[in-house]
C-alpha cells in the first residue's frame, strides 16, 4: 500500500493553485505548507507532496475517485485551472470494463488522472 507520493514542480505557487482546484472534487486540500513544499490530502494526513525544483516529466499519478461524477468534476476543475487535456472522461475498456478515467497534463507536463473503478 502506498502511503504518500510527490512531484518536483518548477513553480510551487502555480502548482499549488492548479492542484488545489483540480483535486478539490476528490476532497483534497492543502494540509501542510512550507517555503517550497506543499502537502495535500484528505484530512488529517497529506499523501501528495510537491517540492519546488527541476521538474522531471513524464510521470503519471492516478487519484481514486468515488464516482464517475467525481472524475468528471476533476477533469472540469483541472482544465479550468490551466491543465491541458490528455484524455477526457470516459471508459477505458482495455484496462477493464468499468474503468472510468480522465487525464490532464499539469503545468509541468505531468500526466494526472482521476479514476473510478465502479460500474455505472
Amino acid at each position: 500500500m502506498i502511503d504518500h507520493t510527490g512531484l518536483t514542480v518548477t513553480d510551487i505557487k502555480r502548482s499549488e493553485a492548479f492542484y488545489k482546484a483540480a483535486l478539490a472534487p476528490l476532497g483534497y486540500t492543502v494540509l501542510m505548507s512550507f517555503e517550497q513544499v506543499r502537502g495535500l490530502g484528505v484530512a488529517p494526513k497529506p499523501d501528495f507532496w510537491m517540492v519546488e525544483g527541476k521538474a522531471t516529466p513524464p510521470w503519471h499519478i492516478a487519484f481514486r475517485a468515488a464516482s464517475r461524477a467525481v472524475v468528471d468534476a476533476f477533469y472540469a476543475a483541472a482544465i479550468a485551472a490551466g491543465g491541458r487535456d490528455n484524455g477526457g472522461p470516459g471508459i477505458r475498456a482495455h484496462y477493464h470494463p468499468s474503468y472510468y478515467g480522465a487525464f490532464v497534463l499539469d503545468p509541468d507536463g505531468y500526466n494526472i488522472e482521476a479514476v473510478c473503478h465502479e460500474p455505472a
